[in-house]
């Protein structure tokens, strides 16, 4: 099971780097997409001087993917990982944070390119579908 990142979809829409290749290769069920990357999306929607374009995206893959909520369990699982890693002093934003939680709980593997960040979570299994 998939989490996809905001990039790995700005990537997606954009058909950049292998993306486009790595999603249909996989079965949409296997797929989703955290509650939080569709606010970063929805937001980048409002400030976009192409707001069109980006709505025509979002709606695309919201009609393959589904949306997965920040539950009690995500919630629970992100503060872990806010703790552990101010704690290490190796601090990540605020969203990547949830989203992280969001993948974790589930046991699934975050898609993204900003590997840097997120493999500083313990225990999260990430990829990166650009290159």
């Amino acid at each position: 099971m998939y989490l996809l990142d905001t990039n790995t979809l700005i990537y997606f829409f954009k058909q950049q780097g292998q993306v486009a290749a790595r999603l249909k290769s996989v079965a949409p069920s296997q797929i989703s997409i955290p509650a939080v990357v569709l606010f970063e999306l929805e937001y980048g929607v409002l400030r976009s001087i192409r707001p069109e374009v980006q709505r025509n995206g979002i709606d695309a893959a919201l009609k393959v993917y589904g949306v997965l909520g920040l539950d009690k369990k995500a919630a629970t699982s992100a503060a872990w990982i806010k703790y552990t890693l101010e704690t290490a002093g190796t601090p990540i934003g605020h969203f990547d944070q949830l989203i992280a939680g969001t993948a974790l709980a589930y046991g699934m593997t975050l898609v993204t390119r900003n590997t840097r960040e997120f493999e500083r979570v313990p225990g999260l299994r990430v990829e990166n579908w650009f290159d």
